[in-house]
């Protein structure tokens, strides 16, 4: 018997998150069973770069987050293609859908999110392209070769990656954002202007401010009503219009939700037998503001599972890693440190045009995020002084001559 007195962990979802709480198990050193369960048939597989780069072949090998020869040399059970049907909580059992169940002396719940699909008559799910799975990706990079004009729905980070990809390879390219600005839920409106006029100069249309109402087969490709009343024909149709969590196995089983698998700050659930980690877990964050918050982020995925894992094995810690997330568009890239929510302040350090700069995001006097393009160093100490609470000075901030890295404490620096 461990520690802890759990000696058998389900984990249900094969991404980032599910498959980094199984390793950091492992880590450090528990010796009970572990079961991942995924319902892709792949092996788990990193997602960001579907996105940030089109696969160079059907089969990319660089996309897996462990090579399978690590699964069994750390006695890690891989379900694959399994499907979890419910949790029967009273007997600390997982059913799946073939009929198996799985006991759990802790499940933990990493079912991650799905792509919404915007109300727009006629949308048909199987014609329109995503990029959320592998699946999507083998079926737009099939696609490619025939597409001179994509309609994108959405324009946050997926839509734009996308959109940049697509201009790379010189395809037109419509972005339809129903917000005033690009990127409007995680920028600030300096930084999103900033990405407005880097995608116009790659030859990108942008229609801010604009709804997809109605979509219609056309020859080989679909007629999209606008909102502003004019019909754009185009070759694709690519949904990026953000996404919903997957809760359904949480709220079958009479667990607790809000935007998301509600968690505490151990990233347990209503059940103290069930924790929820990654895009489907709503939790208190103490850089987040008020109120819970749900991220969609590799680090927040990573720092979850580690977090766990380490409550799993007798080390509990509140959760309180810093966000960070980046993004890849064309020539840009995009680095945040921390979240800008409740902003009412930003200083740019650096010129735009020059296409390397950061945007400081402020609350109430006090530094809470750092926005940086092409600005590696930016970003880095951004994320050590925003972690440590240590004040930066406005003026400070703004100047590019300033050595930011003087605020830290000698020892940390």
């Amino acid at each position: 018997m461990s520690e802890t007195g759990i000696e058998r962990v389900v984990i249900v979802g094969s991404g980032q998150a599910g498959i980094e709480t199984a390793a950091a198990l492992r880590q450090r050193g528990f010796s009970g069973s572990v079961t991942v369960v995924g319902e892709e048939p792949d092996l788990p597989y990193q997602r960001p770069p579907l996105s940030k780069e089109f696969l160079k072949s059907v089969e990319d090998s660089s996309l897996p987050l462990r090579g399978e020869a690590f699964y069994a040399a750390n006695g890690i059970t891989l379900m694959l293609g399994a499907v979890a049907e419910r949790i029967d909580r009273a007997r600390r059992e997982l059913v799946l859908t073939s009929g198996e169940r799985l006991p759990y002396d802790h499940l933990v719940l990493a079912t991650g999110a799905r792509n919404r699909l915007p109300p727009v008559q006629g949308l048909d799910p199987a014609r329109v392209l995503e990029l959320r799975t592998l699946a999507h990706a083998r079926a737009l990079t099939a696609r490619l070769p025939a597409l001179r004009h994509v309609a994108i729905i959405g324009g946050g980070f997926i839509g734009l990656e996308v959109a940049a990809l697509l201009r790379q390879r010189d395809i037109a390219v419509d972005v339809l954002e129903a917000a005033d600005r690009l990127m409007g839920r995680v920028l600030s409106p300096a930084m999103s202007a900033a990405f407005r006029a880097f995608h116009e100069e790659m030859g990108t249309r942008l229609r801010l401010g604009t709804l997809a109402t109605d979509i219609a087969p056309r020859g080989e490709g679909f007629a999209l009503r606008l909102s502003d009343g004019t019909t754009l024909d185009t070759d694709a149709v690519v949904v990026a219009a953000g996404v919903v969590p997957n809760v359904e196995l949480a709220v079958e089983a009479g667990l607790a939700v809000d935007n998301g698998v509600a968690v505490d700050a151990l990233l347990l659930t209503s059940d103290p037998a069930i924790s929820a980690i990654g895009d489907c877990a709503s939790h208190p964050n103490p850089y987040g503001g008020d109120g819970p918050i749900r991220l969609e982020s590799v680090q927040n995925a990573v720092d979850q599972g580690k977090c766990v894992a380490a409550r799993l094995t007798g080390s509990a810690q509140p959760y309180d890693a810093l966000p960070w997330f980046w993004s890849h568009q064309g020539p840009i890239k995009l680095q945040i440190a921390g979240l800008s929510l409740g902003m009412d302040e930003t200083v740019t350090r650096g010129d735009p045009a020059s296409g390397k700069f950061s945007v400081f995001v402020y609350r109430a006097g006090r530094l809470i995020a750092v926005e940086s393009v092409n600005s590696a160093g930016d970003h880095m100490v951004a994320r050590r002084l925003i972690a440590a609470g240590i004040p930066v000075p406005k003026e400070m901030a703004q100047d590019p001559a300033a050595d930011l890295k003087a605020l830290m404490p000698k020892a940390a620096a």
